[in-house]
């Protein structure tokens, strides 16, 4: 059975009637069990592997790794509530090493009075640099805390790889609209804790634009749903009729979830680079939007295509470089807003050219030559007799002057014997 807190109740942990109204809708609405939490069936479903170890009490060092809104804090809650252990909760950004330490020693001491572990949940893990979060892996090992990291980063690179492989990495996604719109009704309807008092009625375009405002985050959608319910004028009835309208007049433009040095940003540059590669000119198109969209820096993009000039299409059409750099300087020189014209320009033009990256495939052929054959040498005839030494030792002998002899170029040998018969650039038919 779901268990309380030791420590003193607090806002999760109290029933129901005894939630503070003052506290945001987000918090006061967080699920006190499996039953309530929604969107995350591949995890939460009974049958999941992750909630049979949670309720039976056997959960060993996770790692919430998904996007914010999407339950990582509420799974830790729940992991509290159905565990025998101690429950601590540290946050990375406002909690120190000072800090960290005494809940850590106070582990040990738990752990040997009477055995009692400690679960430790560290929320925003990622914030941690490799040496402090070395700091952990002693009494992981040891059993002392069972360590629940909540992150917004790919793991891969934010978590040092011992703690990771002492962790079971839990995915989360973004909230589908059918979770998000499951959350918006639940809090409309709820009177005890939620929203419900206030006899708020959305129209159905007002309801879908609040959903995708959420754009898969929970806590976004009930802290907007909040705010709007609340400004909304009362009516003669005292309801509160909510349409797209209001919703206009209360809420700004929604930020797209975007992190120019994070996860978000290298998916949505993979995504444009392959609709590019792919010859899609709507996807790049989109993917362009989201970007600009997002504050991406112009630049970036611009870069990227000058890069996919040569290595996708390369001399499949050659004016392609030329195209990309071109775009490159009009956005150094225009700037945003109307830079945004160029890249769109340059996206098209990218995206409908043929493809063939002939010239980048050679090149990394001839480069793991280099690396497994290492300095070979230059052959005899292909080096510059600048001395007479040099004639002496067979510098430039027998080497033929394609202008003077045209079967040099096919019959000459421009590779070290070892290679001879190498082909590093592979042309595709032209179409």
């Amino acid at each position: 059975m779901p268990r309380s807190f030791d420590q003193a109740p607090d806002l999760f942990s109290a029933p129901r009637h005894e939630r503070a109204v003052e506290a945001p809708l987000a918090e006061r609405m967080r699920p006190c069990a499996f039953e309530e939490f929604v969107g995350q069936d591949d995890i939460t479903a009974t049958d999941r592997p992750l909630r049979r170890a949670i309720e039976a009490d056997q959960l060993s060092s996770v790692i919430f790794w998904g996007p914010p809104g999407s339950g990582k804090t509420t799974l830790a809650h729940l992991i509290a509530r159905y565990t025998k252990a101690e429950f601590v909760s540290f946050s990375a950004v406002t909690g120190g090493v000072p800090e960290l330490r005494m809940i850590l020693k106070a582990a040990e001491q738990r752990r040997s009075i009477n055995g009692q572990r400690t679960i430790l949940f560290v929320d925003e893990i990622h914030r941690f640099n490799k040496a402090q979060q070395d700091a952990f892996l002693p009494h992981v090992e040891r059993g002392t805390i069972i360590l629940v990291g909540a992150t917004t980063e790919n793991p891969s690179f934010e978590v040092i790889s011992p703690l990771l492989s002492r962790s079971i990495v839990v995915v989360l996604k973004p909230l589908s609209d059918e979770a998000l719109g499951r959350i918006l009704d639940r809090a409309l309807n709820d009177s005890e804790i939620g929203l419900g008092q206030l006899k708020a009625c959305l129209s159905s375009q007002a309801r879908q634009r609040l959903i995708a405002y959420g754009n898969g985050d929970g806590r976004a959608l009930l802290t907007a749903l909040e705010f709007v319910v609340r400004q909304a004028p009362i009516g003669a009835a005292g309801t509160r009729t909510i349409d797209v309208g209001t919703l206009d007049v209360a809420l700004t433009a929604k930020a797209l979830r975007y992190d120019k040095s994070g996860e978000e940003h290298y998916n949505t540059i993979s995504a444009y680079i392959k609709s590019l590669r792919d010859s899609d000119a709507d996807g790049a198109l989109y993917w362009l939007a989201r970007m600009l969209e997002a504050g991406e820096d112009p630049t970036f993009i611009a870069r990227r295509m000058v890069i996919f000039a040569s290595e996708d299409i390369g001399n499949a059409d050659p004016l392609a470089l030329i195209m990309a750099v071109s775009v490159a300087q009009a956005v150094q020189l225009v700037g945003l807003p109307e830079a945004q014209i160029n890249l769109a320009h340059g996206t098209t033009y990218l995206a409908l050219r043929p493809k063939d990256n002939a010239s980048y495939v050679g090149l990394l052929e001839a480069r793991k030559d280099a690396q497994t054959h290492g300095n070979l040498g230059v052959p005899l005839h292909l080096r510059n007799a600048v001395t007479s030494v040099m004639r002496d030792l067979g510098y430039g002998t027998d080497y033929r002057y394609v202008h003077d002899d045209p079967q040099a170029r096919t019959e000459q040998t421009h590779l070290p014997p070892v290679l001879k018969d190498r082909r590093y650039y592979r042309p595709k038919p032209s179409p």
